[in-house]
């Protein structure tokens, strides 16, 4: 598995040249939240879709 800076060396890497600082940031940003949420998918810390959609109503109330 590569390391963090691997990583991010390689998302960098994969950028066009006229990439702008903030569009660097936030592509560094997406991997980071999907490596997350596979890491809870994996761990078993994620909920449903029937499940999310009865939290949203009970908002709502």
């Amino acid at each position: 598995m590569a390391t963090a800076k691997e990583q991010m060396a390689r998302i960098i890497e994969a950028q066009s040249e006229d990439r702008s600082y903030e569009d660097i940031m936030r592509e560094l940003a997406l991997a980071r939240m999907v490596d997350r949420g596979l890491e809870d998918s994996d761990a078993d810390r994620s909920i449903g879709n029937q499940e999310m959609q009865e939290r949203i109503r009970s908002w709502r109330s």
